[in-house]
């Protein structure tokens, strides 16, 4: 009885062995172990636009925040600090690249960033004085960053892995807005003291800084949004003494108008300036004002007021919480609406708006500059 079962013993280890060596060949070919994956992580800076909810975490005006309901009432069920009825444009870019949500900074609990994170700010500008004190200014973004995520991963990776994956990252931002609505919302004299296009310049003196600072820790993957015509958003229509017939606010749209001069403008002398800086420019100016304009075309039934608030276009910023004016209504269906609220788009716009900055022609209606996201995420 020894000799069959000796026999049966070297075939069944040879069977077994024939096995490993398959699914190691295989395993070579198709490499599944995370640590072989590299990623693009995705780092957001800039407003409500782009804000997941750090507003959440600081001391400030319900005005900045979007934690209550009927925010997120679409997709989450719940509110989340996004200021839409749903998702973001990040959301959907995040989940374009194969990445999960990318989580607000401010968001307590264990800090991961091989992904990413965000730093957006509901009123943030790129001026540290735009609602100083209710928000996380861009040069605070920065330093968390600097200080928090750029350490963090040096520890985690070295410092050699970590100044590669900075490289693969892929930077976005959305600021501005902030900076020109401010100063049509608040009392501010400051267009007393500047010309419209030396205030400008201030605004993006201080992006161009921000932007020079990453580059120098590795960064090299840029996406921009453009402002869009700010006149026209419902908040700032109705305070235009023209606003009965449904006018836009044109000094505010203006102000829009040279910044996104001033950008492009930017963007192309950095193009020169900096090593393997590469970047997108999504127009949303154009992008929205088209479904403003022509709602039906984009699948919506209306483009100029906002689902969430009251008054004329319901562009009075009411839509829940504690702020100032409590009287609200919500339409029945965001999808049928480009506009949230009085300010912010609904998750369906912002979805579309998504679709067009991840595979959108560059140097078309859609994309500014070499590059769309997707380029960025994947090809470069």
């Amino acid at each position: 009885m020894a000799r069959p079962s000796s026999v049966f013993l070297i075939l069944f280890l040879h069977a077994v062995l024939n096995i490993s060596t398959s699914s190691c060949g295989s395993r070579s070919e198709h490499p599944t172990t995370k640590h072989h994956v590299h990623v693009a992580p995705f780092f957001i800076f800039g407003d409500s636009f782009l804000d997941a909810g750090n507003n959440n975490y600081i001391n400030t005006t319900t005005l900045d925040q979007a934690n209550f309901w009927p925010y997120g009432e679409t997709f989450f069920k719940f509110p989340t600090g996004r200021f839409s009825d749903g998702r973001l444009v990040s959301d959907f870019i995040a989940e374009y690249a194969k990445l999960p949500l990318i989580p607000p900074f401010l968001k307590p609990g264990n800090p991961h960033y091989l992904n990413g994170v965000n730093f957006a700010s509901a009123g943030a500008g790129a001026l540290v004085e735009t609602f100083q004190g209710s928000v996380v200014d861009l040069r605070t973004q920065l330093s968390y960053y600097k200080k928090v995520v750029v350490s963090w991963l040096r520890r985690k990776l070295g410092k050699i892995e970590a100044k590669l994956t900075l490289s693969r990252a892929v930077y976005l931002f959305s600021i501005g807005s902030n900076d020109y609505t401010s100063l049509f919302l608040t009392n501010s004299t400051v267009l007393n003291t500047y010309s419209k296009s030396e205030y400008v310049g201030i605004v993006i003196g201080n992006l161009t800084t921000i932007i020079k600072d990453i580059h120098k820790r590795g960064g090299r993957k840029f996406g921009f949004i453009n402002l869009p015509a700010l006149g026209c958003l419902p908040g700032i229509r109705i305070i235009n003494p023209d606003h009965n017939k449904r006018g836009c606010l044109e000094e505010a749209s203006l102000l829009a108008k040279l910044h996104n001069r001033a950008l492009y403008n930017l963007l192309r002398e950095l193009e020169k300036q900096l090593k393997e800086f590469k970047y997108s420019v999504f127009n949303l100016n154009i992008n929205l004002r088209q479904r403003m304009n022509h709602p039906s075309k984009y699948g919506f039934k209306e483009g100029k007021g906002a689902c969430c608030g009251t008054g004329q276009l319901r562009g009075v910023y009411s839509c829940g919480g504690k702020r100032l004016v409590k009287e609200f209504q919500v339409c029945e269906n965001p999808k049928e609406y480009v506009f949230w609220d009085s300010y912010h788009l609904t998750e369906r716009a912002y979805k579309q708006l998504a679709d067009e900055m991840w595979s959108g022609e560059s140097n078309t209606n859609s994309m500014q500059g070499p590059f769309n996201l997707r380029d960025l995420f994947q090809n470069l």
